[in-house]
C-alpha cells in the first residue's frame, strides 16, 4: 500500500475462500489497508487461476484472477495435512479476520468451522460466504453465480417482455455478496472495538440478490404478488413508466430516465405525446405505446443533437458508451481508477482500483496477485509457523 492513511492498516485477514464472493470481499479490504494473507492449495492454487473469461491469459493466469487478487500474499497449506492445519490455527490466532466461503458441511469437516475458530481466537470476525445458505434446502446445491441469479428472479427484470429470462452480464450474485460481506466485516469489527467480542458474519449469493431486488420485491409483496412488468419495447426496469428507457439514435443509442412526458412533447415537438402530457396513469399502462412514439423521434437525429438540445433543459439523458469511449472521456481520466501493478515475473498489468476514497486518497497497490505460495518462507518466518 502507498504512505497514505488507509483506515484498516495493522489488520490481518485470513483468506480461504476462492473463485469471486471471497476474494472480493477480502480485496475491498485489502484497498481499506488490511493485510490479507490468501491460504491456496500447494497443488493449483485457487480454481480461479485458470478461470478464463476470454482468451487473456496474462503469464499462465487469468486477468479476473490478478483483478481480484492483486495486492494479496499467498500461503500455500495442504488442509489434508494435520501439520499444515497447525500452522492455519496458530496463524488464525493472530489474525483479525478469516473468510471462507466452502460448501456448507466441508469447513466443519476441516475443523475450522466459527465454533472451534473462536476458540483459538475469541477476538476473530469470522466471515461464511455460501450459495444459499448453511440451513437452506438448497444448501448441497452449487452456489454459482448464474444458478444464483437463476433462482433468485432477478432474470425477469432485465430486458423486454418477449425477452423471457435475461442473465446479467456480470457476476452479479458474486460481487453483491462479496460487497455484502465486506459490509458485514466491517461492522463487526467495529463491533468488537466497542465490545472486545469477535463475530461470525454470514451471508450468501441468494442473500445479496434478494438484497439487490428490494426495490421491486417491496412491490411485489405489497400489491397482492403481482409479477415483474416488463415493458414490451426498449424496457430498462419493470415498476417505471414511458419514458425510462434507452433508444437507438441516428448514430448510437441515448438513455431517457424518469422524465414528465408533457415536457418530452414540447422538446420534441411530438404531438402524438400531447394526449399522455397529464395522464400519469397512462404512462405505465400504455408505455409500449408512449415509447414506439418516442422513438420513432429519436431516431432521425444523431445522439449528440439530443443531448445538446434536451439536457441544458434538465431532460435527464445521457449518451450510452461503449468501453473505449468511456475510457477516453474526461470524467473518467480524473477519477483515477485504473493502477498498474506487476506480476511476479515483472510483467505490468492495468487493473481496476477501489472506488472509494478515504480523505481523498484512493488506496493503490503495485504488485498484482501472488504466484502460489510465494510469501511461504516470509509468513513461516514472521508468524513462527
Amino acid at each position: 500500500m502507498d504512505t497514505g492513511f488507509q483506515p484498516l492498516d495493522g489488520l490481518i485477514v485470513v483468506d480461504l475462500s476462492q473463485f469471486l464472493a471471497g476474494p472480493y470481499a477480502t480485496l475491498r479490504l485489502q484497498d481499506l489497508g488490511a493485510r490479507v494473507i490468501k491460504i491456496e492449495r500447494p497443488d493449483g492454487g485457487d480454481l480461479t487461476r485458470n478461470l478464463y473469461f476470454s482468451d487473456t491469459v496474462i503469464d499462465g493466469e487469468s486477468t479476473v484472477f490478478h483483478a481480484i487478487n492483486r495486492g494479496k500474499e499467498s500461503l500455500a497449506l495442504n488442509l489434508k495435512d494435520s501439520a499444515d492445519v497447525e500452522r492455519l490455527k496458530k496463524l488464525v490466532s493472530r489474525a483479525d479476520v478469516f473468510v471462507q466461503n466452502f460448501r456448507p458441511g466441508v469447513i466443519e469437516r476441516l475443523g475450522l468451522d466459527y465454533d472451534r475458530i473462536r476458540e483459538i481466537n475469541p477476538r476473530i470476525v469470522y466471515t461464511s460466504i455460501s450459495g444459499y445458505g448453511p440451513d437452506s434446502p438448497w444448501r448441497d446445491l452449487p452456489g454459482q453465480d448464474l444458478l444464483a441469479q437463476a433462482r433468485s428472479g432477478v432474470m425477469w427484470l432485465n430486458g423486454s417482455a418477449g425477452d423471457g429470462p435475461v442473465p446479467f452480464g456480470l457476476a452479479v450474485a458474486d460481487m453483491m455478496a462479496g460487497a455484502a460481506a465486506a459490509q458485514g466485516i466491517l461492522a463487526a469489527l467495529v463491533g468488537r472495538g466497542i465490545s472486545g467480542n469477535g463475530a461470525h458474519v454470514e451471508t450468501s449469493l441468494l442473500e445479496a440478490m434478494l438484497d439487490l431486488q428490494f426495490e421491486v420485491l417491496a412491490t411485489h409483496l405489497n400489491d397482492g404478488g403481482r409479477p415483474p412488468e416488463r415493458a414490451g419495447f426498449r424496457s430498462a426496469h419493470p415498476a417505471l413508466p414511458a419514458p425510462y428507457g434507452v433508444y437507438p439514435t441516428q448514430d448510437g443509442f441515448l438513455a431517457v430516465a424518469m422524465m414528465p412526458i408533457g415536457a418530452l412533447a414540447e422538446l420534441l415537438d411530438l404531438e402524438a405525446l400531447r394526449p399522455f402530457a397529464d395522464d400519469q396513469g397512462a404512462w405505465f399502462r400504455r408505455r409500449d405505446e408512449i415509447k414506439g412514439i418516442i422513438a420513432a423521434r429519436l431516431a432521425v437525429e444523431t445522439t449528440e443533437h439530443w443531448v445538446s438540445l434536451l439536457e441544458p433543459k434538465g431532460i435527464w439523458v445521457a449518451r450510452v458508451l461503449s468501453w473505449p469511449e468511456m475510457l477516453s472521456e474526461d470524467a473518467f481520466v480524473h477519477l483515477d481508477m485504473v493502477q498498474t501493478v506487476r506480476d511476479a515475473l515483472g510483467t505490468e498489468l492495468n487493473l481496476m482500483r477501489s472506488p472509494v476514497r478515504i480523505n481523498g486518497r484512493r488506496g493503490h497497490s503495485d504488485r498484482a496477485a501472488p504466484d502460489i505460495g510465494m510469501d511461504n518462507d516470509a509468513i513461516l518466518r514472521e508468524f513462527g509457523l
